[in-house]
């Protein structure tokens, strides 16, 4: 009697591929990078818009006037709420594309960004409670969660040479989402005046459901990349997914924070009026968006810990105009550094998302694997390791918001919070030439000081 097969059954459906080998250079040359590239451009939608409507309240707080009866410190607290929320909410997401399919779950996510947009439709007005208000920024927040399923998927899609420039394409065009919807915002205070947000709301609702129908029509799930329970328990174990969410703090931390609350510091602490604000607030998150993915390509041809150690450095002086900006409370001196600071967020979310699989891949030949072999298992800790990283790395919005908002209540101005930010930075850079430029070379020439080939350390990720 034959003994039951234990593979995997196949899936059902035509939009499931279940051979799947991008480093086959035959394979990718002859039908995947067609088929990558059409599902990054149809990821890329889906998530453009879930930052959009992550973003939603830090835009809408330029039209809460006095009518809303909502001071400065409780508006930071609705953009913090939300970014809280998407953070949180990047765990289960990140490992749903391995439950569900990578088009399955895009679908589901992108139809679920009308809830958070409809329910914004019903209680933006005057009269609204705050309670209401803080419910609803609740719901934002799956739009931010969108970017950890979607990085998880476009990482199977592509080979290890190319992540650094696929992740940050599919990052950047999410990222400028919250440059869009601020410049959106910008027209309707432009056009129609800042008593009417429901106006900038009204148009979001149709791009969604285009995004589904798209998500459905053209994107495919990868039968190969199964649920594995066991890679997360190995991700949460390995220290390089805490080194890199540490990290990741400081770079997309940094973005998502700085774009929630660049409208309200100009606001609050320079006086600006709402169009005023939003004439300035989209050029950071465009540029930083710009260029995550030249990032990506930076850190594919010098090495993601070599981009990212300068680039912390870059940050903290940067971060230093910002303060000198603010205590002489200098607006041209504060929008350049601040404008600074955005780009090289940018450059920093390209090159750190590109050591992730550089990092597994160097242990698994640490390990003693080659082929697919070690491909497997760095797609898989990844992949695993992705969902973390970004849901911590997104927790830093939450801690810029936090800190912004005590800076403001204790002191008036967001100098402060400045200066910590400017700290971080520059522990950032010292973690990272510490753990992935200094010692491991080293390590790795002590742990195998006999073999013919060097193996390849971290510096090289």
């Amino acid at each position: 009697m034959t003994a039951p097969s234990t593979a995997p059954a196949p899936h059902k459906g035509s939009h499931w591929i279940e051979q799947w080998d991008p480093e086959d250079e035959s394979f990718w040359e002859s039908e995947g990078r067609h088929i990558a590239r059409r599902n990054l451009t149809f990821s890329v939608i889906s998530e453009h818009i879930g930052f959009s409507v992550w973003s939603m309240y830090s835009v809408l707080a330029l039209f809460m006037g006095p009518a809303y009866g909502i001071d400065p410190a409780g508006k930071f607290f609705l953009v913090a709420t939300a970014s809280l929320v998407g953070a949180i909410l990047r765990v289960p997401y990140g490992f749903a594309v391995a439950r569900f399919g990578g088009r399955n779950w895009t679908i589901f996510s992108a139809g679920l960004l009308l809830v958070p947009t409809v329910a914004l439709l019903l209680v933006m007005k005057p009269g609204t409670s705050y309670a209401t208000f803080m419910a609803v920024a609740v719901l934002t927040g799956v739009g931010g969660a969108n970017f950890a399923s979607s990085m998880t998927n476009i990482n199977s899609f592509y080979p290890l040479r190319l992540k650094g420039w696929a992740l940050g394409m599919n990052a950047g065009g999410g990222n400028i989402g919250v440059a869009v919807v601020q410049l959106m915002a910008l027209l309707v205070i432009g056009v129609a005046g800042a008593g009417h947000p429901r106006v900038l709301l009204s148009i979001y609702v149709p791009l969604i459901v285009l995004a589904t129908v798209l998500s459905a029509r053209y994107m495919d799930n990868l039968g190969p990349v199964r649920n594995d329970a066991g890679a997360a328990k190995e991700a949460v174990k390995e220290a390089h997914t805490w080194i890199m969410s540490f990290l990741y703090i400081g770079t997309f931390g940094s973005f998502i924070g700085y774009s929630f609350a660049f409208g309200l510091v100009l606001q609050n602490q320079f006086g600006r009026t709402p169009l005023q604000a939003a004439s300035l607030t989209f050029i950071g998150p465009l540029l930083g968006s710009l260029i995550r993915p030249i990032g990506g390509r930076l850190a594919d041809r010098l090495g993601g810990a070599r981009v990212t150690l300068w680039n912390f450095g870059l940050m903290a002086l940067a971060t230093g105009v910002v303060v000198t900006a603010s205590v002489q409370k200098s607006l041209p001196l504060f929008i350049a550094g601040f404008i600074a600071l955005f780009v090289l967020t940018g450059v920093g979310n390209g090159s750190t998302y590109k050591m992730i699989p550089g990092i597994f891949r160097a242990k698994a030949a640490a390990k003693g694997m080659t082929g697919e072999e070690a491909a497997v298992y760095a797609r898989r800790l990844s992949g695993a390791s992705m969902a973390l990283i970004g849901a911590v790395g997104a927790l830093g919005g939450v801690g810029i918001n936090m800190a912004l908002r005590q800076s403001f209540l204790s002191v008036g101005t967001g100098t402060g919070a400045f200066a910590g930010f400017l700290v971080y930075y520059a522990v950032c850079f010292a973690v990272t030439w510490v753990v992935y430029l200094r010692r491991p070379a080293a390590l790795a020439a002590k742990a195998a000081p006999s073999e013919a080939k060097p193996q390849l350390s971290y510096a090289e990720v």
